[in-house]
């Protein structure tokens, strides 16, 4: 039998010799399981899981996974990762969280890893969403094939393969049949290993599923499973040999359903004994005793046996030892790795070339990224509708299939979380997504994604995989859309952490942010006002603009100055603060007052331009903050808020947000759209009375 990992430094060996380097394994996983019971005054200072049941399975896998391979483990796969050639200590160090904690620097919970190491399987940022793992690790296998396709994938001996560890019950989340559609449409090189134990925290099978992933997988066409006894280490070593096999060669998905007991705790804060009857009957399905008595068939002495477990006894104790000793984190640490440094930094490049006439907002985006995927391979365009007989139904996208092809610019089913999940996996091998949801009233089935993978991937892993992708948002009221094509969702997506968000007003703006975006290691939503897309709102003119260079970019947190004025003694004056839409109501409202307004464009809303914005404030004492949204508990009234604390001493009346109504929607009748949204009547009136104040 060949191995292909670590332990056996990739050479021939016999059947003897596995089992007793799985035994070696088995046996570290549940001494540890012992240990942590035994010091739980410890070791439950923060909750943990462990494999215990289910380490046969996961070992197999995790002893034939090769250092060009992806996997992602889910949180009761610490065998998986001792598999791959993790040590105790380094394991430890997390369960513990401290300072060295080799994943993410005691910032989460044991066997929750990211690992990118040149000799180990990467790993990307893991989350506690049960589940949510599944679309970015597809996301992987996508992009690896992407690069197969056209030909930029590195030239390894043995084709990389994704793994995607899940557990049973987390196969009834929509999220995971999305990402079984994706991979049995695109027949994707993934292994999907589900580990059945029969239990969702104290909910039992019978109680919260309809059927089992091998009877649900004949719902997918293109998806290979394998039942097996996961406790079984011979056979589910021979069986993902197998499978991982058919996967290097034939480039098409697999599934695993491996049947397992669940022998310990399902977390040290929800333990076995408070709801369990079965583990007497479990106990009998040991994966561990299975194994000491194969190695008795094949002839093993206890004598070595006993050895080997004196050995892992041992080490076990003294990484735990040490593990307690080793540093906490210090505060400051705290601060590290909530954004990956970005290359673009000043603007740059011809901003109004001459000899051009004005391009539309629109074709300035098409032009960005026409201009990128000629210059970058690893940059594609996917999402619903941007193939090539549309182009997206607003044909921001027109013309960029039929350039390059397929392959690079493709249509995807309904599936907003996985057109925003699946970028984390994209990402992490090189490419650089730009992605569509079609309206913004649809980004709400793509959120746990962005909150719960996109965001968090470069802060929780320390670093190591940040997440470069973009968003593209088509916002706003236009032309009676309606309740469900009219939404402004900016103050939710503020909220994020660990994302960036654009929102220019003018098409120069928006083909420079896109090029910063694209060149930024992080996620950026960008949100383009569909109301700007052509100027075809009266007023809305000057959102058209000479297109910049190929060489034009913008730095986020950076805002426009749209109108200067001065600040005169004889009359007061203010400052209207704004972006997207409101800088055309406050553009065409200031026509009205003879040199009394001045006009901050945002254009990014995280980072935000603060210094810019406080300077106008104190410069004019009376401030507008200006948005489409509703007003009460918006970004608009945030920023008003954060505009009082630093200015309060320059002001001469208090900050003034207008927007929407307070309504839950956009009506589609037109008359009912005036009523809700801001317009510059409205805005009139509003500065009429700041000034008087």
């Amino acid at each position: 039998m060949e191995i292909t990992e670590k332990h056996f430094l990739n050479k021939e060996t016999n059947l003897t010799d596995l089992l007793k380097s799985a035994y070696r394994l088995m046996f570290t996983a549940k001494t540890m399981t012992d240990l942590f019971e035994q010091e739980k005054k410890i070791t439950s200072k923060y909750v943990h899981a462990t494999s215990r049941g289910h380490e046969a399975i996961q070992l197999a896998l995790g002893m034939q996974l090769l250092p060009q391979d992806f996997v992602s483990p889910y949180y009761r796969d610490d065998s998986i990762l001792l598999g791959v050639g993790l040590t105790p200590y380094e394991l430890m160090l997390q369960l513990l969280a401290k300072r060295d904690d080799p994943f993410s620097g005691g910032r989460t919970y044991y066997a929750h890893p990211s690992l990118r190491r040149d000799d180990f399987p990467k790993i990307i940022h893991q989350s506690s969403g049960t589940g949510m793992q599944a679309i970015p690790t597809t996301g992987i296998a996508m992009g690896m094939k992407y690069k197969e396709e056209i030909g930029i994938d590195d030239n390894f001996e043995q084709k990389p393969i994704a793994v995607c560890s899940l557990g049973d019950a987390s196969c009834t989340e929509g999220e995971v049949s999305e990402a079984f559609q994706m991979a049995a449409l695109k027949q994707l090189p993934i292994l999907y290993l589900v580990q059945d134990n029969e239990w969702d925290i104290s909910a039992s099978a019978d109680e919260i599923r309809a059927q089992d992933i091998t009877q649900y997988m004949q719902g997918f066409n293109g998806i290979e499973t394998r039942t097996i006894d996961g406790t079984d280490f011979i056979k589910s070593y021979e069986t993902v040999k197998e499978c991982i096999k058919i996967i290097r060669e034939e480039r098409r998905p697999m599934l695993i359903h491996a049947k397992v007991p669940l022998l310990n705790h399902h977390t040290s804060g929800v333990r076995k004994e408070w709801y369990r009857d079965d583990l007497e009957e479990c106990a009998k399905n040991d994966p561990l005793i299975k194994l000491r008595n194969q190695l008795s068939e094949f002839s093993i002495e206890d004598s070595e046996v006993e050895t080997i477990e004196k050995e892992v006894a041992e080490l076990v104790r003294t990484d735990f030892e040490n593990a307690v000793l080793a540093e906490d984190p210090k505060p400051e640490d705290a601060y590290k790795h909530d954004f990956a440094p970005t290359p673009i930094t000043e603007e740059k490049g011809e901003r109004s070339p001459s000899g051009k006439i004005p391009t539309v907002m629109v074709d300035c985006a098409l032009f960005a990224i026409r201009e990128l995927m000629q210059k970058h391979p690893e940059a594609l365009l996917y999402g619903q509708d941007v193939g090539l007989r549309l182009g997206g139904v607003f044909r921001e996208a027109i013309t960029l299939a039929t350039q390059f092809g397929e392959k690079r610019v493709f249509n995807t089913p309904i599936q907003e979380a996985f057109i925003v999940g699946s970028t984390v996996g994209m990402s992490a091998v090189g490419l650089k997504p730009i992605v569509e949801v079609q309206f913004a009233d649809y980004i709400w089935p793509g959120l746990n994604q962005l909150f719960t993978e996109v965001s968090r991937s470069y802060y929780l892993s320390n670093g190591k995989w940040p997440v470069s992708m973009i968003l593209r948002v088509p916002i706003g009221a236009y032309g009676s859309g309606g309740p469900y094509h009219s939404s402004s969702v900016e103050s939710v997506l503020t909220n994020i952490k660990g994302i960036k968000i654009a929102y220019p007003s003018t098409g120069a703006d928006l083909k420079g942010l896109m090029k910063a975006a694209f060149y930024d290691p992080n996620p950026v939503v960008m949100l383009e006002h569909k109301g700007l897309y052509w100027s075809k709102i009266e007023g809305t003119e000057a959102a058209k603009t000479i297109e910049p260079d190929e060489d034009y970019v913008i730095p986020f947190g950076k805002a426009r100055e749209v109108l200067l004025c001065d600040n005169q003694q004889n009359r007061p004056t203010l400052t209207i603060i704004t972006y997207g839409m409101g800088v055309y109501w406050a553009s065409n409202a200031a026509k009205q007052f003879d040199n009394q307004i001045e006009i901050i464009d945002l254009r990014t809303l995280a980072p935000l331009d603060e210094n810019r914005v406080f300077e106008s404030v104190k410069k004019h004492n009376r401030c507008i903050v200006l948005t489409e949204e509703p007003v009460n508990n918006s970004f608009a009234q945030s920023l008003a808020a954060r505009i009082g604390d630093n200015c309060f001493r320059h002001l001469d009346a208090p900050v003034k947000v207008v927007g929407a109504k307070d309504l839950p929607a956009i009506p589609i009748n037109s008359i009912l759209e005036k009523e809700v949204l801001p317009s510059t009547e409205k805005l009139i009136k509003e500065i009429e009375q700041l000034l008087k104040y």
